[in-house]
């Protein structure tokens, strides 16, 4: 714990002489017992392994059988099909996986590619890459930390730590600084200098204590290239659901085969048959129409200002029980602004005070002139807390050029961590004015006087009471307090530092925050409506991040707060039970944020994580669903996330949850529809098998119907406009399976819908092309092959055409499809009529009835199967005004 120790132990430890620094010989030496100073790159998956886990899959393999054994038995087309499904969706997923190796990519460019080194008594630049551990580093405004580094020796030296700590503003560094204890916060550390934060103010030098993946970037680094991918709900119910199909396939198929053997049958003809089973088990189509709505829905999201890196993340969103957002930049503004004032003696809001002496313009004025930024309508440069003071004078028409010109500076005492105060003099015709900013423990011991009313009064113990007492009501609001004061002299040439900085005249004080975001606390109001918890995770300032989350409705009581360091003393099952009360973790390391999101994904909730900064990024990893900031965010929190929304905006989440939501439920009605029809297909084949009757669908019947005729109805559910109330449902748990909420039952009844009415077609064609007088005394024995392609041809047109009308029935299970509205999504209509259009175009041209061995069907034929094709869509909506009723 290199912050703990003293300078002198440092120096000793690292066997350094901070004057002249390392020898050439000795920095070779540290170089090859330490390695150079970057990331060690984490091993990449190949190409062809990528390729091959986008296969290990049941559904796939069972895919790859079938066709296999497609080949065996001559019907090459269905195999060359089937491959062509199995590779479409195994490219996608390649190209979405190889989007992953950015995240340590992106870390490796922020090295810095030079630093500033004491080597051999010389002051000289060298390639970071060359740092070692004991190298004397100088730090100076404007470079980046090309290692960690302890501090030895600083003069005014601020870093901007925000990317790895998350803290808003700049933080005063200081060598001499002790640390109370050995554990401290990374953003509490005053004597260190983190790789790849920047250095904003000040200069330094310290002494290079860790390099490469030892640093804390490193660790981060580390914690990226260590975590496994899981798989989303949608692909785990994916998975089981091809176990299922695949076992049920095997079994049914075994069934059948066992069944036409003991008839009687052609072992050859029985076997066919149980693969026609089997390929009418399996919804080829299935893998390939999740993946292109998944797409589709990519496309929809960004129009929403979500761009999706990882397909299956779309769906996860709708899943999405719990959202743990980083504060800074993410629920609030990043950028410090004056929200409240105490001047002329009296509290108000910034956006409410009206000048009305000259003592509150001279506020005003101080907090201008006694300033180093540079606000002009075309820039903003310096410190954020200054560029707030001159934002703030601007909102009471003050402007800082103008008044710079006027009152020009003729000296000053720069703000230095001992003194907390920064000074400035200024000429005003034939006197100076002395303008004094700074903390007020510092500053108002300087004061003799205070502005009350109007008038200029002693600074009485009372009156001192009472300002000590409004800075602490502000500071508990979190506000960040600043004291000003002024006083006027005739000369300043020979006044010393101390006697400009005594005798002042205390104007005021001014509270500052990182303000929250103005849509922010509507959004988190919508997301506890639908069932969300909304976390936030900083390493902001326990008190900072209470009050924020307070203002936004995340948190109502202090308990429900939690510093990162008392993550550190507990258990894995302690956290676990813990984060399910805590709304806000304050001071935590990304170690700290990995553990939380852990813990709420080991209590069953599907976590996302928004953030933008480096230390969030193996947080966006580790969550179910990571989210980083398009604007704001680093490259490496993008490249580790899974969605980067462009507009930094929180409420733009929960327009992706629902988005989300309502994808999962279109690929629900997708996954539904494929397995109602091929449910249909099965019961027809199953019970023609059965009775002793011939097969009513070929193979190629079968193959076609699932990747031609019901891909484009499934991909046009996958369109469905979105459902107005889906979020004021609650989210989905991951163990809900596919056929929850009755999906499995109205699965069954219409697949058996389906099938029936494909038997009766059949039947019905056999019936009357055989000249049968009934359809019980059809002699199936001695059935002539052109009435049984007569036959088939009517089973096979009133399956898909059954199938294409059930289509309807999808959009929703509980609303009447007029209700919905009929014309509300025209992709399904356009699906249904193509779909129809194409089965009428294989009937009636010859050269497609000889491929598929169908028949040219008669109007009384047609009008047969449109009158049995409708019944799916009549029970159904009688089955919805039933329970509308009831």
């Amino acid at each position: 714990m290199w912050h703990s120790k003293k300078v002198t132990e440092v120096i000793t430890e690292m066997g350094v002489d901070p004057g002249a620094g390392l020898s050439s010989s000795e920095a070779e030496k540290r170089l090859e017992q330490f390695g150079p100073n970057e990331f060690r790159d984490h091993k990449k998956t190949a190409i062809w392994k990528l390729f091959f886990s986008q296969i290990n899959s049941m559904l796939i393999y069972i895919l790859i059988a079938a066709a296999l054994i497609s080949l065996f038995i001559g019907e090459y087309s269905d195999a060359a099909i089937i491959v062509l499904v199995i590779l479409l969706n195994s490219v996608i997923g390649v190209i979405q996986e190889t989007k992953a190796e950015k995240a340590l990519e992106e870390l490796k460019k922020l090295a810095t590619p030079k630093a500033i080194v004491k080597r051999d008594g010389v002051v000289q630049e060298i390639p970071s890459e060359q740092l070692v551990p004991g190298d004397i580093v100088v730090i100076d405004a404007g470079r980046f930390i090309p290692a960690d580094i302890r501090l030895i020796e600083t003069a005014n030296l601020k870093i901007e730590e925000s990317s790895l700590t998350g803290e808003s503003v700049p933080v005063d560094k200081d060598a001499d600084w002790q640390a109370a204890e050995e554990k401290v916060p990374i953003a509490d550390q005053h004597n260190m200098a983190f790789m790849s934060t920047l250095s904003a103010y000040g200069r330094g030098i310290g002494i290079v204590v860790n390099t490469g993946m030892n640093t804390e970037i490193g660790k981060i680094a580390a914690l990226l290239g260590d975590q496994k991918q899981e798989m989303t709900p949608l692909q785990v119910k994916l998975a089981e659901l091809g176990k299922i199909l695949g076992i049920g396939a095997v079994l049914i198929s075994l069934v059948i085969f066992l069944i036409g053997f003991f008839q009687g049958r052609v072992a050859l003809d029985m076997f066919l048959i149980a693969v026609s089973l089997a390929v009418a088990a399996i919804p080829e189509g299935l893998p390939a129409i999740v993946t292109i709505v998944l797409a589709l829905g990519v496309q929809r999201m960004i129009k929403r200002r979500a761009i999706v890196r990882k397909l299956p993340a779309v769906e996860t969103l709708g899943a999405v029980s719990v959202i743990c957002s980083d504060k800074t930049g993410t629920l609030t503004q990043n950028k410090m602004t004056v929200t409240d004032v105490f001047v002329n003696g009296t509290y108000a809001p910034l956006a409410s005070l009206k000048l009305e002496n000259q003592y509150e313009k001279l506020f005003f004025e101080a907090l201008v002139l006694c300033n180093d930024a540079v606000v002009t309508t075309a820039e903003q440069s310096g410190d954020p807390t200054e560029i707030a003071l001159v934002a703030a004078a601007g909102t009471v028409g003050i402007d800082k050029q103008l008044l710079d010109h006027r009152y020009q500076r003729v000296r000053e005492i720069p703000f230095d961590s001992e003194r907390k105060m920064m000074t400035t003099v200024h000429q005003n015709k034939d006197n100076f004015l002395v303008m004094t900013k700074g903390a007020l423990e510092s500053l108002l011991p300087k004061a003799a006087t205070v502005i009350l009313n109007g008038q200029k009064v002693p600074l009485s113990r009372t009156e001192t009471e009472r300002i000590i007492s409004q800075a602490n009501a502000m500071s508990d609001k979190a506000l960040r307090v600043l004291a000003i004061a002024y006083k006027e002299v005739p000369q300043v040439a020979d006044l010393s530092a101390e006697e400009l900085e005594n005798n002042l005249t205390l104007l005021g004080l001014t509270g500052m925050i990182d303000p929250p975001r103005m849509e922010v606390k509507a959004s988190i109001a919508q997301c506890h409506n639908a069932g969300i918890k909304t976390v936030m995770i900083t390493g902001d300032h326990q008190k900072t991040a209470f009050a924020i989350a307070k203002e936004l409705g995340i948190a109502s009581s202090d308990k429900e707060t939690m510093p990162g360091n008392e993550i550190d003393t507990l258990t894995e099952d302690e956290l676990k039970e813990k984060v399910k009360k805590i709304r806000v973790f304050a001071r935590v390391s990304p170690e700290h944020k990995v553990k939380i999101v852990k813990a709420l994904k080991a209590n069953g909730e599907i976590a996302s994580m928004t953030g933008d900064g480096v230390n969030d990024a193996p947080s966006l990893q580790q969550a179910d669903v990571g989210v980083a900031m398009g604007q704001s965010g680093t490259d490496v929190a993008k490249g580790a996330a899974d969605i980067i929304l462009t507009d930094d905006n929180f409420a733009t989440i929960i327009a992706a949850v629902e988005e989300g939501r309502n994808i999962y439920q279109n690929i629900k009605k997708a996954i539904l529809f494929l397995l109602s029809c091929n449910l249909g297909e099965i019961i027809t084949l199953f019970f023609a098998i059965l009775l002793g009757w011939p097969t009513p669908l070929t193979a190629v019947h079968i193959l076609w119907i699932n990747l031609i005729t019901d891909t484009f109805p499934a991909i046009s559910l996958g369109l469905d406009p979105d459902d107005p109330d889906v979020m004021k449902e609650r989210p989905r748990s991951i163990r809900e399976s596919i056929f929850a909420h009755g999906s499995g039952l109205f699965t069954l009844i219409n697949g058996a819908i389906i099938g029936f009415i494909t038997l009766f077609a059949f039947i019905a064609g056999l019936a009357f092309y055989t000249g049968s007088e009934s359809l019980f005394t059809i002699d199936f024995a001695d059935v002539p092959q052109d009435a049984l392609i007569h036959a088939q041809t009517m089973a096979f047109i009133t399956l898909s055409v059954s199938q294409l009308f059930h289509a309807l029935n999808l959009r929703n299970q509980h609303k009447s499809i007029f209700q919905v509205g009929l014309f509300s999504n025209k992709y399904l209509l356009a699906s249904i009529l193509f779909g129809i259009s194409i089965q009428a175009a294989l009937v009636n041209i010859p050269f497609f009835n000889n491929i598929f061995a169908i028949h040219f069907l008669t109007i009384k034929d047609w009008l047969l199967i449109l009158a049995l094709s409708l019944l799916p869509i009549i029970l159904n909506e009688l089955w919805k005004a039933g329970k509308r009723i009831l």
